[in-house]
């Protein structure tokens, strides 16, 4: 697939995966990794690979959505998401699954629903991710 790279993100990461340290090649993300208790890690000072990926995944359905708003002359102010990434056993071994929880105010909900659709199709996450892992999408008007 050929395409105009916009931005590349340069990261690193020493020590032991899970149990190590990240860090951005311009400084802006610098982290202490660890593992959650509910596998197996004592929830030390850090982050893990999935809370970083519910940030970045729910940062790239907000910007989708805005923008299929904007096409669709139709205001988004003060909507969320809440990105919950799950971590989970299957028969090929460990698992992601995602639920994005969209709210929408000043919109009805069958239109809530028609945004959070077009910003599914849009979002390069939601791209990404299509056909290899489950993701579950809510929209809330409000």
């Amino acid at each position: 697939m050929a395409y105009d790279v916009m931005y590349t993100a340069q990261a690193t990461v020493t020590g032991e995966g899970r149990k190590g340290h990240g860090r951005t090649e311009d400084g802006r993300l610098d982290v202490d990794l660890s593992v959650p208790k509910g596998m197996g890690g004592d929830d030390g000072p850090g982050t893990n690979p999935e809370q970083l990926f519910a940030v970045g995944y729910a940062a790239c359905f907000h910007g989708a959505l805005k923008a299929v708003a904007r096409k669709d002359k139709t205001s988004v102010d003060g909507s969320t998401i809440e990105s919950h990434v799950s971590l989970g056993k299957s028969d090929e071994g460990l698992d992601i699954a995602v639920e994005l929880d969209v709210t929408i105010p000043g919109v009805d909900q069958a239109k809530a629903e028609e945004l959070v659709e077009a910003a599914h199709q849009m979002c390069p996450y939601s791209r990404a991710t299509r056909g290899n892992i489950e993701v579950k999408l809510t929209a809330k008007a409000v």
